[in-house]
């Protein structure tokens, strides 16, 4: 603890994660979506989310771009400031799941240790890492935002995939091949696996 924190003192709430879990109804839990630029992450993201909120769930997406306009827009994109990033993104996401939120978080984030951090904030099952897989030259035919064009032509440094390196998840609870499914085939993977471990 640093002298500029000693004179913090953390409160704690009356209401317990367990009491958003009552009533609720479900488990909270982040769902963490990673994978490289255009490989579907977010669209993943965001139609699991109408999924589980049509079955009254209570959810909340955090997605890269997003948090970039605000949260972490002081942030670039050299290795300290994606780490931090995925940093400030894993502890937000843990206060969604103190209060019983299931967080469907999508970022590139491409950095093994990175992920394990955030997975160290939470209990075992309370963190689930979908690795969505799909092969470079796939999200390159992609390229819905033309960044992999950008980063080609040098306009665009430190891209991942590129010339910023992206280390493939050692042990994902899911691994989608975006590449080879439908969306609606994707999504089905994450929610059979949601609503099954609620039953264990």
């Amino acid at each position: 603890m640093t002298s500029a924190t000693t004179d913090i003192t953390r409160h704690f709430r009356s209401l317990t994660k367990a009491d958003y879990l009552k009533r609720n109804g479900h488990r909270s839990r982040v769902i963490w979506f990673t994978g490289l630029s255009a490989s579907g992450k977010s669209t993943l993201a965001h139609t699991v989310e109408e999924v589980l909120f049509a079955k009254g769930w209570y959810t909340y997406i955090l997605d890269g771009d997003n948090i970039r306009h605000g949260l972490n827009s002081d942030l670039g994109f050299s290795e300290a400031a994606r780490r931090e990033n995925i940093r400030r993104i894993g502890e937000v996401a843990k206060l969604f799941v103190d209060a019983g939120v299931v967080v469907l978080a999508a970022f590139i984030s491409p950095y093994q240790d990175d992920r394990d951090r955030v997975r160290a904030l939470f209990e075992p099952d309370e963190f689930v890492e979908v690795y969505v897989k799909c092969d470079l030259a796939t999200c390159e035919s992609r390229d819905p935002k033309g960044l992999y064009r950008k980063a080609r032509a040098g306009e665009l440094p430190d891209f991942t995939g590129i010339d910023s390196p992206y280390e493939e998840p050692a042990q994902p609870e899911l691994e989608i091949d975006t590449g080879r499914l439908s969306v609606m085939e994707s999504v089905a993977m994450v929610v059979r696996y949601i609503t099954e471990s609620e039953k264990q």
